[in-house]
């Protein structure tokens, strides 16, 4: 698919995942809307890639909208990459066998689940409105971001692992709705990626090589450029349709 002249939405793309996968698509010619809560990193990001940023919750439907409406005034959209998301520790009950908090729990998935379906199902409407871009009739691909705990969830994980699982439990029925229009799904399952999460500085550096040692190879953790590259195969690649890929070096993740 050629993104010359498209625009595309990445949210949590002041950072991370999004900011890489975001070079990359305005590197292919799109220009694209920064949809992420961090209005300083986001505005950087966007006016380094002559781009648009727009402060967005995901799980507004007001916020999404407006993503959609920026990136339609800069040309047709063509793609989006739901990279925005958080994590949460908590057992489903702790030591003292009190209840996880039933509102981080819900929390959790209304970002990272719920915020997902937000931004698609705005942005799918968008790209059905667009002309084909060439006789199969294709007009758009999504991009979602699960992880590998959608399948090996830690200890403690239960939260975030309902919430990916959840992303990768949609990514075929929504690809079926969505082949009417010409629109295909994808989703992303990356493994231990070196995002801003972990810090900065000699801890963190030790503790990302720690953590680097359990991958099966490379023994390190991966780049957010190396996810990127993943997105625009989903994006570019024609043929790719209802999957969910796991980029991770192999891992497996264990009990904790």
């Amino acid at each position: 698919m050629n993104l010359q002249g498209s625009s595309s939405i990445v949210t949590g793309g002041a950072s991370g995942i999004g900011e890489a996968s975001a070079r990359q698509l305005a590197a292919a010619g799109s220009r694209v809307v920064i949809a992420d809560l961090n209005e300083e990193k986001g505005r950087v990001v966007a006016s380094e890639l002559g781009g648009l940023f727009v402060k967005c919750d995901v799980s507004s439907t007001d916020d999404a909208d407006a993503a959609v409406a920026a990136a339609s005034e800069m040309g047709p959209l063509r793609a989006l990459v739901n990279s925005a998301g958080l994590g949460y520790a908590g057992r489903t009950i702790d030591r003292n066998n009190v209840p996880l908090d039933l509102d981080a729990f819900t929390f959790v998935l209304k970002v990272n689940l719920v915020g997902s379906f937000n931004m698609l199902s705005r942005s799918a409407a968008a790209m059905a409105r667009t002309e084909p871009l060439d006789d199969d009739g294709a007009r758009g691909a999504i991009v979602n971001m699960a992880s590998a705990a959608a399948f090996d969830g830690q200890i403690g994980q239960c939260a975030y692992s309902a919430s990916k699982g959840g992303v990768v439990g949609m990514t075929l029925p929504i690809a079926r709705d969505l082949s009417a229009v010409g629109v295909r799904v994808n989703t992303i399952a990356p493994g231990l990626i070196d995002t801003p999460i972990y810090g900065e500085g000699e801890g963190a550096d030790a503790f990302k090589a720690h953590l680097g040692q359990s991958v099966l190879f490379p023994k390190r953790l991966g780049t957010g450029e190396e996810l990127a590259f993943t997105v625009m195969e989903c994006i570019t690649n024609p043929y790719l349709n209802g999957e969910t890929i796991r980029v991770d070096g192999g891992i497996r993740m264990p009990p904790k």
